[in-house]
């Protein structure tokens, strides 16, 4: 393991669902205005898997700094085009109330091929993420530093949460998203590898029989990216706020240069089995930020409170060199607020609490989310 510290670079992709402005209803994109928006960001966005979607993905940033300058031009870039068409983007992982059953794939090659292979799985897919990638040169350190990171996507996932509802119900679970997404193949959480060769041997498998065309299709929480020199952090919902993605960012970032600062001084996080990991998986999806995580070494169940202190002193050292403490020590506010599950669900019950019914509450949370996009732009 190299001493000198990799530059760990960020990208940020973002997935967002359009909405009407006057009937807060998913709306399909506009041909003119998935243009104008290629136009005005060269690359950085294209159409999703369904026509109400459309994904952005900044470009590489050195810093938390340029990612924040990044996200601020391209969710502005969005939301302007948008408001043309009498539309606005939202960033939550599920609409509170729309049919999946109404929703229109993108008629490009890929997607339908992915419908045609996936069948009833694909048409369910009325969900939206957020993936982080942080650049790592070497592929057998993306291995090693992948095998430990694991550790935390539950964690990261928890802050993360924005998709409580699911056609017009509350799922109790903060994170929804995934209950969806996990029916798909080549899910969940990534398994421990003993090097690059080996997962070039696993997805080569699959390339050769002709079941996927490139590793691409492999969807783990975390994975090495089959496009770029980094891993790809994908467990997150779509953060509403902008700082919200933004600190868990940087914590990704961090987390990933701890674990390099530790094996540069021969130690390393712990390896815990999946079976574990995915407890705490499934406390994150269900509960979020408000009934904390299992400590494996402690053997007790640690409040978030507590988790985010935690995080703020392990990667104090880190989040210095990598100039991105705000954004870290930010955390705590995150924790303490909630997370955008949570004030969806608060805006929901002061709506029905002064007399709306079901369908306007509802409608009161998309405007919330309409409302919320634009904060920090």
């Amino acid at each position: 393991m190299s001493r000198t510290a990799p530059q760990l670079t960020l990208g940020i992709e973002e997935e967002y669902l359009l909405v009407d402005t006057e009937t807060f209803e998913l709306a399909n994109a506009p041909e003119a205005l998935i243009e104008e928006c290629a136009g005005a960001m060269q690359g950085q966005v294209s159409p999703e898997f369904l026509q109400c979607q459309i994904e952005i993905g900044t470009k590489v940033c050195t810093d938390i700094a340029g990612a924040r300058d990044e996200l601020k031009r391209l969710r502005s870039t969005v939301a302007q085009h948008a408001a043309r068409h009498g539309l606005a983007p939202i960033a939550a992982s599920c609409h509170p109330f729309a049919d999946w059953k109404q929703q229109i794939h993108t008629d490009k090659t890929r997607y339908n091929e992915l419908e045609q292979a996936l069948a009833g799985v694909a048409r369910r897919l009325l969900i939206c993420g957020m993936h982080v990638h942080v650049g790592i040169e070497s592929p057998s350190q993306r291995i090693d530093l992948m095998n430990q990171l694991t550790y935390f996507l539950p964690h990261l996932l928890a802050l993360s949460c924005s998709s409580p509802f699911w056609m017009g119900q509350d799922t109790g679970l903060c994170s929804y998203r995934l209950t969806v997404f996990d029916n798909l193949p080549r899910t969940g959480l990534p398994p421990l590898l003993n090097s690059w060769a080996e997962f070039e041997r696993m997805t080569g498998v699959l390339v050769d029989l002709g079941i996927i065309e490139d590793a691409s299709k492999i969807w783990w929480d975390l994975r090495p990216s089959w496009r770029f020199p980094t891993i790809e952090a994908r467990i997150c919902d779509v953060p509403t706020l902008l700082e919200d993605t933004l600190t868990i960012a940087a914590l990704t970032q961090c987390f990933t240069r701890m674990l390099w600062r530790l094996a540069a001084r021969n130690q390393r996080w712990r390896l815990y089995d999946n079976v574990l990991i995915g407890e705490n998986r499934w406390r994150a999806q269900r509960y979020g930020v408000n009934e904390g995580m299992i400590d494996f070494g402690q053997r007790e169940i640690v409040g978030f409170d507590v988790l985010a202190e935690e995080m703020v002193e392990i990667l104090a050292e880190d989040a210095e060199a990598l100039g991105c403490l705000a954004e870290v020590e930010r955390v705590r506010d995150l924790v303490a607020r909630g997370t955008s599950a949570d004030r969806q669900r608060t805006v929901r019950q002061q709506r029905l609490e002064a007399g709306d019914d079901e369908q306007a509450a509802m409608r009161a949370v998309v405007s919330h989310l309409i409302d919320a996009f634009q904060d920090g732009l």
